[in-house]
């Protein structure tokens, strides 16, 4: 099939609509982010500067941070533009609430100008702070009816509670998933605490019912793998493997045994104190032999 040449009109057309989209992008970003300016890019196409705090060349594409901090920023043809001036103070205007494209305009440029990265302005806040690591296991042992002290126990074997942990190996996170097992689990951030206890909990679950809920074997399929156990009928002879092993049923035993000694001490008191609130009366014979004294 032979492809149609576009006639000198369409191509001036196209051209005229590219830099359009381009001078859009850019008062976007200068609607949102009315900063101070270090510098501004001259476009080819004769709009207006673009005022931005710096930029990097990347081959055909140049990059505009609107920000410091890089948060910010708009990517534009390198070829549209003919030059960089410095600008140290651009005055900050007040821009109605009206005037600020909705996320639903920016979504539309954005798609029109596939060339164009995001600047990140659909941000409308702050990104929701991550619950706290025992808010997470607590959820997580909860949905697949585990211990939270195991879970725990668990972490600490494999991770130390460090949620970008990643091991020689290739394992990441909390629980230390490796990349096929968190693919299988459907992990897809394994850096995020939520999902890795979530993926590393049921694969716990999955290994404790495999094993009719023994603990050992289920500890050491999740070090060593299900092959190695099955092959060795327990846990493998790896020195790794049974240490990994010990530590984790030490720790919760540990754990537990606190939890009881605990409970009995809080109960004592209270033990005590219903056998004197419940000490047998004296007989009826003893009280009113006294009274007739």
């Amino acid at each position: 099939m032979i492809a149609r040449k576009p006639s000198a009109m369409e191509g001036a057309a196209r051209i005229a609509a590219k830099a359009s989209v381009l001078f859009c992008a850019a008062a976007i970003v200068l609607l949102a982010h009315p900063a101070t300016a270090a510098e501004l890019a001259t476009l080819r196409n004769g709009f207006s500067p673009i005022p931005h705090d710096h930029h990097l060349v990347m081959g055909v594409t140049t990059r505009l941070f609107t920000s410091v901090d890089d948060s910010s920023f708009i990517d534009v043809p390198t070829e549209e533009i003919t030059g960089f001036e410095k600008e140290l103070v651009i005055p900050e205007a007040v821009t109605p609430p009206a005037a600020v494209p909705s996320a639903s305009a920016s979504a539309r440029i954005a798609a029109a100008t596939p060339g164009l990265a995001k600047t990140g302005l659909a941000k409308t806040g702050p990104a929701k702070p991550a619950p706290p690591l025992n808010e997470v296991v607590a959820s997580a042992s909860a949905a697949y009816h585990l211990d939270p002290d195991l879970v725990n126990s668990v972490i600490h074997a494999e991770s130390g509670f460090n949620a970008r942990a990643v091991s020689p190996k290739g394992a990441r996170g909390l629980m230390q998933l490796m990349p096929g097992t968190a693919s299988q689990l459907g992990v897809q951030d394994s850096f995020d605490p939520e999902a890795n206890v979530a993926g590393g909990s049921r694969y716990l679950r999955e290994l404790l019912e495999r094993y009719n809920f023994d603990l050992v074997k289920a500890l050491a399929a999740y070090n060593a793998g299900t092959r190695r156990v099955e092959q060795y009928n327990g846990v493998p002879p790896y020195r790794e493997t049974h240490n990994y092993v010990a530590r984790i049923v030490h720790e919760y035993n540990k754990k537990k045994t606190a939890q009881e000694k605990a409970a009995k001490q809080k109960a004592a008191p209270a033990k005590s104190s219903n056998q004197a609130h419940s000490a047998p009366k004296p007989p009826a014979a003893t009280i009113a032999a006294d009274s007739s004294r």
